[in-house]
């Protein structure tokens, strides 16, 4: 399931993102105290996180809060703005300052290991699109700490850009996995254990040369292999877990390669942006 955000009226959705329309603190009519914006959308959070997007509806938020889900029109226009409410403002629990003492490198380590946590505890936010960013200010804000972390390297600003999508990308896509990997067993009624034990001994049968057919892949799984009978983590989470070390140590280390060769000094871009961050270069 993929959500693609921005799909209501434009001007509506940002004023309700970035809080500039008065009408979203107020209170619906009536006998009982009135909801909030921000209890709708904590309410729909909450409904997200136990049972996924999938089940997230207005009449489900509504029954939550002890309302119908008409109650919540007063607040916002329907699902397609809450569920962007829902994505810029669960990021608000991603740190956004980092100790620059220790070191950029440190600090983008530290930065990728929130997102990764972040991500697992909220697995619904990687079904919604990054082809159509939601721009709302804690969206910006977790950009702009990277970007900022980034900077103290000493990139130059297009290779900041580059750097900053790609961390971005890696973090995301290993995360997903995980999560991916943690609702199959519900949805598919088999265990990790039992699909891995079967198409293996299936693939055996149908490829008895793979071996020579494919052998820096059998190399490579012999020289990684790990025990059998562990297991403290699943799998999944911890091949996931593993590459994406390995791969922030790469592009880690070819951040500082790329800053030694380019012989630009730490501290700041070397250019200023020329166009909202917002718009697609």
């Amino acid at each position: 399931m993929v959500v693609f955000a921005g799909q209501g009226d434009p001007r509506r959705s940002m004023a309700l993102l970035w809080r500039t329309d008065n009408a979203t603190g107020g209170r619906a009519p009536g006998p009982k105290p009135g909801l909030t914006l921000d209890m709708i959308v904590d309410a729909a959070i909450a409904i997200a996180d136990e049972r996924g997007l999938g089940a997230l509806s207005m009449r489900a938020v509504g029954e939550r809060l002890g309302r119908t889900a008409m109650a919540l029109y007063t607040y916002l226009p329907g699902k397609s703005e809450l569920i962007d409410l829902m994505y810029d403002r669960v990021l608000a629990q991603l740190p956004t300052d980092y100790d620059r003492e220790a070191g950029w490198r440190a600090a983008a380590m530290s930065w990728a290991d929130d997102l990764w946590a972040f991500y697992l505890r909220h697995p619904w936010v990687l079904q919604v699109s990054q082809a159509r960013p939601v721009l709302g200010p804690n969206e910006f804000g977790v950009a702009e700490t990277l970007v900022r972390i980034l900077s103290w390297a000493g990139l130059e600003t297009r290779m900041l850009r580059g750097a900053v999508g790609t961390l971005m990308h890696v973090v995301r896509g290993a995360a997903q996995n995980v999560a991916e990997s943690r609702q199959a067993p519900a949805m598919t009624e088999m265990s990790e254990e039992q699909w891995w034990y079967g198409r293996s001994a299936v693939l055996d049968e149908v490829a008895p040369d793979f071996t020579e057919r494919f052998p820096m892949l059998t190399r490579l799984h012999i020289e990684t292999a790990r025990d059998p009978d562990d297991h403290s983590t699943p799998y999944m989470e911890r091949e996931n877990r593993e590459s994406l070390e390995v791969g922030l140590a790469v592009l880690l280390d070819g951040i500082e390669a790329t800053v030694a060769r380019s012989g630009h000094a730490a501290g700041r871009p070397s250019q200023s942006p020329s166009r909202s961050p917002g718009r697609p270069a």
